[in-house]
């Protein structure tokens, strides 16, 4: 048993798909965010106002090698995890790994209340998600065993798509 790893922009579900996909599993949940904040003992937005994005980025490489060490979890990574090398590599090598893509106008519409996202306070959020997504879609495709579409779809359908689409793989 490896791990299950999702990724994808923010917006794309993967911590509520995540929670489900790991209920339905039997295996236990971790979000890479919700890791880094146990862990500093603070919110993401004050990471990112104190130490940059630089300081997040050092943090969530720490977590995200150390969480695609376990073994037999469901992992939801933060949108901009596929940014660095070493994180691809330790992601890779963790398990399965599913992007979960969504248009810019779905992670618009739901990302839009959320105050918790320090790259989107700014007065162009689309731009913002635009230019992300222009960046980090061919790192995710990089690195998925699967692609899986969640605009318009409830995420329980999302997750019977994903458990579907992993058995028919070929062992690695």
């Amino acid at each position: 048993m490896s791990n299950l790893i999702l990724v994808g922009p923010m917006g794309a579900g993967k911590s509520t798909i995540g929670r489900l996909l790991a209920k339905e599993l039997r295996l236990p949940f971790k979000d890479s965010d919700k890791e880094i904040e146990q862990r500093t003992g603070a919110d993401i937005p004050w990471i990112f106002d104190v130490e940059g994005e630089q300081g997040f980025r050092e943090r969530e490489q720490a977590v995200i090698v150390d969480l695609c060490a376990a073994d037999g979890l469901v992992l939801a990574t933060g949108g901009g995890a596929v940014l660095r090398e070493e994180n691809r590599r330790a992601l890779r090598a963790g398990g399965r790994v599913v992007y979960l893509h969504a248009t810019v106008e779905q992670q618009i519409d739901r990302t839009s209340r959320d105050r918790n996202r320090p790259l989107l306070r700014t007065a162009d959020p689309a731009r913002v998600l635009s230019d992300l997504m222009a960046i980090r879609d061919p790192l995710y495709r990089e690195i998925a065993d699967v692609v899986i579409e969640t605009d318009e779809r409830p995420p329980r359908m999302v997750v019977l798509e994903i458990i579907e689409r992993l058995e028919a793989l070929p062992p690695r």
